[in-house]
């Protein structure tokens, strides 16, 4: 009962390896700090930004524009002038005149064959694009976070594992040596048991580096600042959500999955390119109008000024009839380009309904997998009761005693990882179904 309790004990309970300075983290926590500070999704939120800017009546056309323009000129000019009827010439140097312009301008396109409307449409199209984009980004990274918060319970529980076996290396070696003492065990046996305890010390040592490395990885995502930093993890065991169904995954992942809604959203933009190339082929109708204000100034001559100042308008009405056959290529090839963007999409929904059904076969036969895994873990532990009993008693071999002491590490490894991969599985059919955030409370 003791061992047995010590094993369960070691093997439950988180442990404790460094400073009381170190931070706690629980999912939840891992989640929002990724989420605020994670630098690949900053960068994916500020293209967002740029096509919500891009989203304006004036970068669609609907606005007129107005110009104001201004311009100072002028000339400095030797002049000599030879009259036809033989008289004297005459000559003038440094004539100096000059030219001042100032005019503002308004242009409108009053229509361009509907170009106007579609580009409109098109721009918010891209502003939901970017949306998109961002989302798939925070759930690719929110899973990301998920997957490697797990790895480090998962870790964590790895190296209480082989603590343990360390533990019981070391009581082996302990009743070793005090047979030794008694003469009722050979100094071989003593040397044997030490061996078996190094190599469990060295097997220990290895998995503090793997779980540092898990550790980095997870202050990695969140962008941690000291990305060296220890933590513990609010959890300690891998908790497998057993309820998903493959029926409602299926529904769900047709509504929400995100790439799906990106490959939806790309073939809508490709339909509208094609109606804005097509409204070259309308005619267009252009209105303009400018006030301009124009001084000139001589230094010869009978006039010593001039000024002009007036009202300016028009009208401009034209249709495009020969371009070379430019506007049918440009049409042919965006009406094959809106074909390639529908054949993708159902590609992409069949590549996920595949990955649906892969995915959701590992999760049902994991599962399975990690009762068994539970029951040999049971059965190890039982096992290496009565092999310790039979140890002190002289009944049991070395050999036999570390059999049966690798078979309950190897049942407690191989449950953990099995529990992971079911993990894993869960995750990705929630960011398949674009459930991840659920996982965000």
């Amino acid at each position: 009962m003791k061992i047995r309790f010590l094993l369960f004990s070691l093997l439950i309970f988180p442990p404790f390896y460094s400073s009381d300075a170190q931070k706690v983290y629980g999912l939840n926590e891992c989640i929002g700090i990724g989420l605020e500070r994670n630098f690949s999704l900053l960068v994916t939120k500020n293209s967002e930004t740029i096509s919500n800017n891009n989203y304006t009546l004036g970068n669609a056309g609907y606005l007129p524009t107005l110009d104001l323009t201004g311009r100072y000129s002028g000339t400095l000019n030797n002049t000599t002038q030879n009259p036809a009827d033989g008289s004297a010439s005459t000559t003038s140097n440094g004539v100096n005149n000059t030219i001042a312009n100032a005019g503002v301008a308004l242009g409108w396109s009053i229509f361009s064959g509907f170009n106007v409307q579609t580009t409109y449409k098109k721009l918010n199209e891209l502003k939901q694009l970017g949306a998109l984009n961002t989302q798939l980004a925070a759930e690719n990274m929110v899973a990301d976070i998920i997957s490697s918060y797990y790895l480090y319970i998962q870790q964590v529980q790895t190296v209480k594992n082989l603590e343990y076996a360390v533990t019981l290396s070391k009581e082996r070696l302990r009743i070793d040596e005090e047979r030794y003492l008694l003469g009722s065990n050979s100094k071989l046996q003593v040397l044997q048991s030490r061996v078996y305890l190094n190599a469990d010390s060295s097997r220990l040592s290895k998995q503090t580096e793997v779980l540092k490395a898990a550790q980095i990885r997870l202050n990695e995502l969140m962008a941690v600042e000291d990305i060296g930093a220890s933590f513990t993890s609010k959890d300690t065991s891998i908790d497998v959500n057993p309820t998903l169904l493959y029926e409602k995954l299926l529904e769900e992942t047709l509504i929400y999955n995100t790439d799906l809604n990106i490959a939806s959203k790309n073939k809508t933009v490709s339909e509208y390119d094609y109606k804005i190339i097509v409204s070259r082929s309308y005619p267009y109708l252009t209105f303009s109008t400018g006030y301009n204000y124009s001084l000139n100034t001589y230094s010869t001559g009978s006039n010593k000024s001039q000024v002009t100042n007036g009202l300016n308008y028009g009208l401009t009405f034209g249709i495009n009839i020969f371009d070379g056959f430019n506007q049918r290529r440009s049409i042919n090839n965006s009406s094959i380009d809106v074909k390639n963007k529908e054949l993708k999409y159902l590609e992409i929904e069949q590549g996920i309904k595949a990955d649906l059904i892969k995915l959701y076969y590992a999760y049902s036969n994991n599962l399975k997998l990690v009762t068994l895994e539970e029951q040999n873990l049971q059965t190890a532990t039982e096992n290496l009761d009565i092999a310790l009993e039979r140890y002190r008693l002289g009944s049991l071999s070395g050999i036999d005693l570390r059999e049966v002491q690798k078979s309950l590490l190897d049942a407690k490894e191989s449950l953990l990882s099995i529990q992971f991969q079911t993990k894993l599985a869960e995750i990705s059919l929630q960011l398949i179904s674009g459930k991840i955030m659920s996982y965000y409370k």
